[in-house]
């Protein structure tokens, strides 16, 4: 935790945390609302995945030594918790913007200028599982799941979460996505987009989303602010008789994607911008890798007369279809398909969700009060970009993003090492047993960078 604690110390995240959420409390004594969730984020880093283990790192004595950082027990922490309001999540948000553009300040010049040349905001809802009646906020989802729902917007190219709302499972992402998107563009460094979200500075601003955001709303608001699209459509029935007008001369080859071919239909769903185009792609599929099982997924993708043939074992092969709506530049075959392959790293915030959830602790939500809940999921997204921001500003992912580890590997290799604390001196020191271990590397890039 060494290495977390002088990443606070550079970036100034406790600081400016402080500053943007405000207080919680009439009188200024005990943890703040910053100390809350930094403790909380340091201890999901650390493998703490209840608020039990709040406890357990309050008795670690060496851990607080090192840190310097006052861990609250975990009742004391759920009633700070539940002060949070609206204004207080808010400053969260606030607060990843301005460490964000103090990280842009701190890496090089060409990843400075490929980060600020494109910024991509994906949105995506992941869902949490919970048990047991006692949970508010929650509900069934499709599934039949009860659970709760985390709405995220990230910075797909920093991979950061910039804006994140925890609904209920039944609750319809699409209802509060245009106040979602709003917000993830407020938090974007100076320069990058004017109040009105209009692209400045050479920065193009981009936003992609799944089949879950399938409505005119998104797109209208894109429109309005200036900024491309390109949003998932659900296979519904105008699309499938679309299919037959297609001419056979019309098909692109995918990038990087073997069967795969890419048009462009005429179809554009009412109350949307005038300028949206919906992208097809099919992949050939051999017959025998059609499940007969009719709740199978891929059954979902081709159309119903092909299942019916490969259902008689009338053909050999059949196509699965996708389609997207954008208003990229898709005049040319070759901006055709790098739209396509663009769209397809939507998987980025899938990662993204996934280290929160198994890197981090927002697999499930620790208590049944949903105020608690969300500052948790909070605490969660801030391991995350905690990870992300530590990473680089040290350059241990080769600089460009890419290279990227997860929280669990990186728990591995960076913070949970074995050492042993001694005073030696008058100083506190850390010594870690004879290796290549990643931390003498980290706090040294660390101790190289300006003082905030």
């Amino acid at each position: 935790m060494v290495a977390v604690a002088e990443l606070d110390a550079k970036l100034a995240i406790t600081t400016t945390l402080e500053a943007c959420i405000g207080p919680i409390k009439q009188r200024d004594r005990g943890l703040s609302a910053d100390e809350l969730l930094m403790g909380m984020a340091s201890v999901q880093l650390a493998v703490g995945d209840h608020l039990v283990s709040l406890d357990r790192r309050r008795a670690d004595t060496a851990a607080g030594r090192l840190t310097g950082m006052d861990m609250p027990p975990s009742t004391t922490a759920a009633g700070l918790a539940r002060r949070f309001g609206p204004a207080q999540l808010a400053g969260i948000e606030t607060a990843i913007g301005q460490v964000n553009a103090r990280v842009l300040d701190l890496v090089g010049q060409v990843r400075r200028s490929a980060l600020r040349k494109q910024v991509t905001i994906d949105i995506d809802a992941t869902d949490v599982e919970v048990y047991g009646p006692g949970k508010n906020g929650v509900a069934y989802n499709y599934q039949g799941q009860r659970c709760g729902r985390a709405d995220i917007a990230c910075w797909a190219e920093l991979a950061v979460p910039l804006a994140a709302d925890l609904l209920a499972g039944n609750d319809d992402p699409r209802s509060s996505v245009v106040a979602l998107l709003r917000r993830a563009l407020a938090t974007l460094p100076a320069g990058m987009t004017t109040a009105g979200g209009a692209t400045t500075g050479g920065t193009e601003v981009r936003v992609r989303a799944d089949a879950g955001y399938f409505a005119g709303d998104l797109a209208r608001e894109c429109l309005a602010q200036g900024i491309t699209f390109a949003i998932g459509a659900r296979r519904i029935a105008p699309l499938w008789r679309c299919l037959t007008g297609i001419d056979d001369n019309s098909w692109v080859p995918a990038i990087g994607m073997q069967d795969t071919d890419l048009a462009v239909m005429d179809y554009i769903p009412d109350w949307w911008p005038a300028d949206t185009v919906c992208i097809m792609r099919r992949t050939r599929i051999p017959a025998d890798q059609i499940s007969a099982n009719p709740r199978s997924r891929r059954r979902r993708t081709v159309p119903a007369g092909q299942l019916a043939l490969v259902d008689a074992g009338a053909c050999d092969h059949v196509f699965a279809y996708s389609f997207i709506l954008t208003n990229l530049d898709i005049s040319t075959p070759e901006h055709l398909a790098e739209a396509e392959h663009w769209y397809r790293h939507r998987t980025d915030i899938e990662a993204i969700n996934k280290d929160a959830k198994h890197g981090a602790a927002l697999r499930h939500l620790p208590s049944g009060d949903p105020a608690i809940n969300t500052v948790w999921m909070w605490a969660a997204l801030l391991a995350v970009v905690m990870s992300a921001w530590l990473q680089e500003i040290t350059g241990i992912d080769h600089g460009n993003g890419r290279g990227r580890a997860t929280i669990t590997r990186l728990r591995h290799e960076l913070i949970c090492v074995p050492g042993r604390v001694i005073d030696h001196a008058r100083r506190l020191e850390l010594r870690l047993p004879p290796g290549p271990w990643l931390l003498p590397t980290v706090l040294h890039r660390l101790r190289q960078l300006p003082e905030p």
